[in-house]
């Protein structure tokens, strides 16, 4: 089999991975009041099911990237969507939210072994030239699975009962997980040429994994993503402030202890990588407006505008058409423009889709809706291909599971800040008693919820500006084109050294 089959083997073990995460959580979100009703659960519950998993997958990303650039990019993908598999199954036929809660822990234990290596796996198969068109055909699939996912778990719900939602990851990521194992790349020349490549040079002696930095890493993420769920629903209390207070603590634990130890769970050339910290940067900040924008606009349609749910879906349509359309897009402009101009020009299209939709009032017809989410879709994908190409391009091999850690831990960050800021600033600019507060939800009178949300989209599309900002300090065409003519990033410096 020649090497460029292979690598498109890759790539769709990688996509397959990466979607069936992206559908877990869509199709989830619509099953949630049948698992509730069918198993007798609390609300409370059935929310740990969510949290639950998003603290574990959170905690564990960057960790799970580096046992892949240990072990195998291929060998931690294989184990991750394995066990995902089974726990998928395994809450398909829990007979308590107990074991829900518990297998759902577990299931985000494997997700965050799966997701770095979709990622790794690219960086290994394919040559730094080649990878935004992969990333880009990755990135179209996920805003496909998005879209597609409340659709076909409401679907599945309706007429098979929410068990069905979980066992339909089963059969595709067995799937995944056997092409995964029967893949053997070779090393990723810049020609890509069907012959066999030596395989990338590893270190002889790989460094010993570092274990506190990434318990520390893992109280630290775990206790902010605690936080932010938190926070929405009951706002500050002493429970909140201590997740914040022990996230804080352990964060600057986990500086200390990195800039000390000769085996980093980062390695420090990962981030001083040119672009690599504020491509970071950048998924935060657009994911965080995109999805807070998104978290308010499904109550507006429904509440404001009395849509019921599927006309809902209908008017945020074009955000999936054009995140789908425009990845592929994107990658041609990073090729011909540079990372630096594709990345401002998406993160301006963000910033216009969520200014405009603060515009948006009770006499807001379709066309303003999807004018707006239009913007999002085309900005967000463009942002995802580019940003992401900068962070994995960047790394060498031996590194990119980290990178690809980095990457995902700042989009799962993202959405849960921009979420929680929503929310918090409506409850900021709502008038008293107009119910949309903390423990109150949302659903204030309509004139009440429309004066506050439009201040609070306002800030958000200042929160995708900052992405903007940011974007500046990305390479620039000449810089993309000289990374895209070398197989290999510079290797990161040693511990104590100055990096090259």
């Amino acid at each position: 089999m020649t090497p460029t089959r292979l690598r498109h083997l890759t790539l769709v073990s990688s996509i397959t991975g990466a979607v069936i995460v992206a559908l877990d959580g869509t199709v989830l979100t619509v099953a949630q009041p049948t698992l509730q009703r069918d198993l007798g659960a609390t609300f409370v519950q059935v929310q740990w099911a969510s949290t639950g998993y998003l603290i574990a997958v959170a905690g564990l990303l960057v960790f799970a990237g580096r046992l892949g650039d240990r072990y195998g990019h291929r060998r931690v993908f294989a184990t991750g969507v394995l066990g995902f598999a089974v726990t998928s199954a395994g809450i398909g036929l829990a007979t308590g939210i107990g074991w829900v809660i518990g297998l759902r822990v577990a299931q985000g234990v494997f997700g965050a072994l799966l997701q770095p290596a979709t990622l790794g796996m690219l960086r290994s198969a394919y040559p730094p030239d080649r990878l935004g068109r992969p990333i880009a055909i990755r990135t179209s699939a996920i805003g496909l699975a998005a879209a597609a996912g409340p659709v076909l778990g409401g679907a599945l719900a309706a007429h098979l009962g929410w068990r069905a939602v979980f066992f339909l990851n089963v059969v595709p990521a067995l799937g995944a997980c056997a092409v995964a194992l029967a893949v053997r790349v070779p090393g990723a020349g810049p020609e890509g040429g069907a012959e066999p490549l030596p395989a990338p040079v590893r270190p002889s002696r790989p460094d010993r994994l570092d274990l506190p930095g990434a318990c520390l890493l893992a109280v630290a993420l775990s206790g902010l993503v605690h936080t932010l769920v938190g926070l929405p629903e009951s706002g500050w209390t002493p429970v909140t402030a201590l997740g914040l207070a022990a996230a804080v603590v352990a964060a600057a634990a986990f500086v200390r202890h990195e800039s000390r130890t000769s085996a980093p769970l980062v390695p420090s050339g990962v981030l001083r990588a040119p672009g690599v910290t504020p491509a970071l940067g950048i998924l935060v900040s657009a994911s965080a407006a995109m999805f807070g924008a998104l978290f308010l606009c499904t109550y507006y349609l429904q509440d404001v505008l009395a849509l019921d749910p599927f006309r809902s879906g209908l008017e945020t349509l074009p955000l999936a058409v054009t995140m789908v359309l425009g990845a592929p897009a994107s990658a041609v402009l990073l090729r011909r423009l540079g990372a630096r101009r594709t990345t401002l020009y998406g993160a301006a299209l963000i910033a216009g889709g969520v200014f405009l939709m603060s515009r948006l009032g009770q006499t807001s017809g379709s066309v303003a809706i999807g004018s707006c989410f239009l913007l999002l879709g085309a900005g967000f994908g463009t942002v995802m291909v580019t940003a992401t190409a900068v962070v994995v391009r960047q790394a060498s091999t031996h590194t990119a599971g980290v990178a690809g850690g980095l990457q995902q831990t700042a989009m799962n960050i993202g959405p849960t800040l921009g979420v929680a800021a929503a929310t918090m600033l409506m409850t900021a600019f709502a008038a008293p008693g107009g119910g949309a507060g903390p423990g109150g939800g949302l659903h204030g009178s309509d004139p009440v919820f429309v004066s506050a949300m439009g201040p609070t989209l306002t800030i958000l599309a200042g929160v995708a500006a900052v992405g903007m900002a940011l974007a500046l300090r990305l390479p620039g065409r000449a810089r993309t084109a000289a990374v895209s003519g070398t197989d290999e990033a510079p290797s990161p410096a040693p511990a104590g050294q100055p990096a090259p």
